[in-house]
């Protein structure tokens, strides 16, 4: 089973900057596709950015796309996203998650994916 541990939302300011932290273990970085999910109130939860298997290629949402950094630490086990130019939109809880090679399904679908971590709020203040 994967495991997976947010931190670093919080309250932030438009246009400012924040990193989000997802801890994982030694198991689940090799054999988990990782990933970035958010969920704003009554909308579904959509991708914000994952990696590929090798975990080397970066994929990103279009909404936050060229605004958002994917990046991994194999030594620590730990999977960072970077985001900047927050808006107002971006709030949301903020989802760290993990794909397994069993099921199927898009690598961009939340539904394909099979751990989540307890999510961690992002609020952005206009």
């Amino acid at each position: 089973q994967a495991q997976l541990a947010e931190s670093g939302g919080g309250l932030v300011e438009a246009g400012g900057s924040l990193r989000l932290s997802c801890a994982t273990s030694r198991r689940t970085f090799s054999d988990y596709v990782l990933g970035w999910f958010r969920q704003a109130p009554g909308k579904e939860r959509e991708l914000v950015a994952r990696f590929d298997w090798g975990g080397v290629a970066t994929y990103y949402g279009d909404s936050v796309r060229d605004r958002a950094i994917l990046s991994r630490d194999n030594a620590k086990w730990t999977v960072y996203l970077d985001m900047n130019n927050l808006r107002p939109e971006d709030t949301a809880v903020y989802y760290c998650a993990a794909k397994g090679l069993v099921r199927g399904g898009s690598y961009d679908y939340w539904e394909s994916y099979d751990y989540w971590g307890q999510g961690t709020q992002v609020t952005v203040s206009s």
